[in-house]
C-alpha cells in the first residue's frame, strides 16, 4: 500500500475486533519497530513497548478497562513512557509516545489491520494502576496508551475530517473558523 493511501485509510477502530484471527508475532515486531524508528526529542527514546498476545492478559485488560476494542482485540501494544527522560524538570515523553504511536498506527494499517489509540481510560489511576501492575510496569514508568490491533469484527465508523481551509493556511494564520 502506498504511503498516502495508508494515511487516508487509517482510522481509530472503536468497535469489536475479530478475536479469532491472530496477529502474527512477526507483524507485531514489525509494528513496534516502526514505533521505535519514530522521531524522539533529543533522541531520548523515552517510549517503551509491551507486545501483548496472551489471551488471559487481554481478557484481564478488557475486564479492567471495560473497553470494547480492548476486550476483543487479538493483540495489543502498550506504550510506556519514562517520565524522567530529558533531565530535571524536562520531559518529552508526550511527544515521544505520540510520534511512536502514530508510526505504529500507520504500520498496522499498511499490514491490513485495524487498530486504535486508547489512552483516555488510562488517565484514571483506578484503571491505569491495575493494568500497569498486570503488565509489570515499573514505578518510574507510566502506561500511556494501549493500541489494540487486529481484523475488524464489525465495520468501524470513520469520522469526517475538516476541510483543508478549516485547518491550514498559507504564510499567515487565515484558517476559516
Amino acid at each position: 500500500m502506498e504511503f498516502f493511501e495508508v494515511v487516508q485509510k487509517r482510522y481509530s477502530h472503536k468497535v469489536a475486533f475479530d478475536s479469532s484471527h491472530p496477529v502474527s508475532d512477526e507483524h507485531l515486531v514489525k509494528i513496534v519497530e516502526t514505533g521505535m524508528a519514530a522521531p524522539s526529542a533529543a533522541n531520548g527514546q523515552s517510549a517503551e513497548f509491551i507486545l501483548i498476545n496472551d489471551k488471559a492478559i487481554i481478557e484481564q485488560i478488557g475486564r479492567i478497562t471495560n473497553n470494547v476494542p480492548l476486550k476483543t482485540a487479538p493483540a495489543m501494544i502498550a506504550v510506556v513512557s519514562d517520565l524522567g527522560e530529558g533531565g530535571p524538570g524536562v520531559s518529552y515523553c508526550l511527544e515521544d509516545y505520540a510520534a511512536a504511536t502514530e508510526n505504529m498506527l500507520l504500520a498496522a494499517t499498511a499490514l491490513g489491520y485495524s487498530c486504535g489509540w486508547v489512552d483516555w481510560v488510562f488517565k484514571d489511576p483506578a484503571v491505569r494502576d491495575p493494568v500497569s501492575e498486570l503488565l509489570n510496569v515499573p514505578d518510574d514508568r507510566r502506561l500511556m496508551v494501549i493500541m489494540p490491533v487486529g481484523l475488524p469484527g464489525e465495520p468501524g465508523p470513520r469520522r469526517a475530517k475538516k476541510p483543508f481551509e478549516r485547518r491550514a493556511s498559507w504564510n499567515r494564520y487565515a484558517v476559516i473558523r
